[in-house]
């Protein structure tokens, strides 16, 4: 091998080597399989609001992230808030619900 390309290779190792580094200083976030998994929460999660007859979606905003689901907007009363949140912990996958939900 030249020394041309021994460094070429030298190269192309560091900047792999840093690439692989800097996914380390995004610890904390969600994997490919994590995000795919919460989406599909997040997905269900809406669904089931959309299918209660006293909630409105439009109302309700939903974010998953490490199967803890997070609920907000603005609802009418405290009982479609608590209904939300039921039907959030109801769905297979959620390990727990932020409801951030408010009374308006």
């Amino acid at each position: 091998m030249t020394n041309h390309n021994r460094f070429k290779t030298l190269a192309a190792m560091l900047v792999l080597a840093g690439s692989l580094s800097a996914c380390d200083a995004i610890s904390g976030r969600e994997t490919a399989g994590n995000y795919v998994d919460d989406t599909a929460i997040t997905s269900r999660v809406l669904a089931e609001i959309v299918n209660d007859p006293t909630l409105k979606a439009s109302e309700v905003g939903v974010e998953t992230m490490k199967n803890v689901v997070q609920l907000s907007g603005f609802v009418d009363t405290n009982q479609k808030a608590l209904r939300a949140g039921e039907l959030a912990r109801n769905v297979p996958g959620v390990q727990s619900v932020r409801n951030n939900l408010i009374v308006k």
